[in-house]
């Protein structure tokens, strides 16, 4: 088989697939008619509008988050390599890993954890 009538063939095969989906979608859905009602949040009806302002406290509290976060994403697959790379990989981790706790300790300096 040539890589054109491959190409062809996997393309038809994603066509129908998308088909399919889109039929399966108008098949059971309710009804045709877009929703005009309001957002649904639990059954309430919502007491503010949906592109309000957070506090600023909320932007430092989820940059926090985020350190710790990609402080687990990398920490994970180092666990797994760090027999084979060896003691420079030990260095670089408490490097990345001091670099962090700069991070929370100005967070911490700034007020960044306090909630009064």
């Amino acid at each position: 088989m040539s890589a054109v009538t491959a190409t062809l063939s996997l393309l038809g095969v994603v066509l129908l697939a998308v088909g399919g989906v889109y039929g399966a979608a108008r098949a059971v859905r309710l009804s045709a008619d877009p929703v005009t009602a309001l957002p649904f949040g639990s059954g309430l009806e919502p007491v503010e509008h949906a592109v309000s302002r957070f506090h600023v406290r909320w932007y430092t509290v989820t940059m926090l988050f985020l350190a710790f976060d990609m402080e687990m994403v990398f920490m994970y697959p180092w666990t797994l390599v760090i027999s084979a790379v060896g003691p420079g990989a030990v260095i670089e981790m408490f490097l990345f890993l001091a670099l962090l706790l700069a991070g929370v300790a100005y967070a911490w300096r700034e007020g960044a954890l306090r909630w009064t």
